[in-house]
């Protein structure tokens, strides 16, 4: 199940582990490709930036960043862009430009990807689940210990009495465990690591 609200309840808002403060996310094609950007290893934040200078000119940007080991990008969703004019377009290019940030283009094909829309949409419905800390620090652990390894063996490693891959889901959710969700569908195989 794919959760359609913010963790503030406020509908055009999005947060995750990723995010400082609650970004605006009023395209459901943006809110996807920011529960992309959460589960995906290589993101480290996501912020938003209301408004930058052009010049000597206050712009509207309206941008959502994603920060990289790389460097920090504008989060250029082609089916959540907002349609300007071209002199107002150019003014928010100048601006992105200033701040120093560069594009990072997701188009509707990329938000169709599988396995990678399915697995997101899949570990996303476990976001804001609570894990115990004892299952939290005893899962860690583990995967500090003995991975990369398969979610299957991990599973078979956690000693609880319920089944543990929820609580593993969650983690994923905070972004204390990265899960490879772009080669295959969720599952056994699937790698588990620690996030660095």
């Amino acid at each position: 199940m794919f959760r359609s609200k913010a963790r503030s309840g406020h509908p055009s808002l999005f947060s995750s582990a990723k995010t400082a403060a609650p970004v605006p996310a009023r395209h459901p094609a943006l809110r996807e490709a920011l529960v992309v950007a959460s589960l995906d290893a290589a993101v480290r934040a996501i912020s938003h930036v209301a408004t930058a200078n052009a010049g000597s000119a206050q712009v509207d940007v309206d941008a959502v960043i994603i920060g990289k080991d790389d460097g920090r990008f504008v989060l250029d969703v082609v089916p959540a862009r907002r349609v300007r004019h071209l002199d107002e377009e150019g003014l928010v290019q100048i601006a992105l430009r200033q701040l120093g940030l560069r594009q990072f283009v997701v188009t509707a094909e990329d938000l169709a990807a599988e396995p990678r829309r399915s697995n997101c949409r899949e570990v996303w419905s476990y976001n804001n689940l609570p894990v115990p800390a004892a299952a939290r620090i005893g899962i860690l652990k583990i995967v500090a210990d003995e991975g990369p390894l398969e979610f299957g063996r991990l599973l078979e490693l956690i000693r609880s009495d319920r089944d543990p891959s929820a609580a593993v889901l969650a983690l994923a959710c905070s972004d204390l465990l990265e899960l490879d969700l772009a080669s295959t569908p969720l599952g056994p195989m699937t790698i588990v690591r620690s996030r660095t």
